[in-house]
């Protein structure tokens, strides 16, 4: 086996430094030694956007904002949902990030990024959330590991009612939610339904195949 191979790595805005490792083809994104995401393990994500963006009834163009650009795999899984969106908006508060997603990931996902629908801004998800009332018909949180994992303190708020609260702002009626979390978390479930989300929690498979690792889905729904 090749040893790793430490390709970038950047400073985010609490002083914790990102990750992009590389070995064998397989990428990897971690912080403080924690391992964020690899191109192993995408299914969850790619199943946040199917599932969040099937529900969408009120319009055949819907909106998307996708919170954290990742690898790519949210981002390309919104774009080839149904109803087909008119627009995906990406808040990503690393710029490095977005470049990675340009040279060494891009290919991953098939370069979702240079499709003509996407719109990237480089910004703190929240800060973007607030500005946009009633701005999206669905919106995508995979910014970080969940409620009780956050490997990036600015990330906690989107998890809190507060948080929750403008998100329900920022969507549409009969808008979508849809949260990505590490693990099942029956507190942030409630959370989400006190936020006037009818809710539906379940486990899925990391790697598309039923075995190994598994990760939460969180979908929640406005009237």
């Amino acid at each position: 086996m090749k040893p790793e191979r430490l390709i970038d790595s950047t400073v985010a805005p609490d002083g914790g430094e990102l990750f992009l490792y590389e070995r064998d083809g397989v990428f990897s994104l971690r912080i403080g030694g924690i391992e964020l995401m690899t191109s192993r393990a995408h299914a969850s994500e790619e199943e946040l956007a199917w599932r969040a963006i099937k529900l969408v009834r009120r319009t055949r163009r819907p909106r998307v904002l996708v919170g954290g650009l990742g690898m790519g795999y949210t981002l390309r899984a919104a774009l080839d949902s149904s109803p087909r969106p008119v627009e995906v908006v990406v808040a990503e508060l690393l710029p490095a990030v977005v470049r990675w997603n340009r040279d060494h990931l891009g290919a991953l996902a098939g370069y979702p990024i240079d499709d003509p629908r996407v719109t990237i801004v480089e910004r703190d998800i929240a800060e973007l959330i607030a500005d946009s009332p009633q701005g999206f018909d669905v919106i995508l949180n995979d910014v970080d590991n969940g409620p009780n994992g956050c490997s990036l303190a600015i990330n906690e708020r989107l998890y809190r009612a507060d948080g929750l609260a403008a998100i329900r702002r920022s969507l549409r009626p009969g808008g979508v939610l849809g949260v990505w979390c590490a693990e099942p978390d029956t507190g942030f479930e409630r959370a989400i339904a006190a936020a006037g989300f009818r809710v539906h929690a379940e486990t899925v498979y990391s790697r598309g195949v039923p075995k190994g690792p598994q990760h939460a889905l969180f979908i929640g729904q406005l009237p």
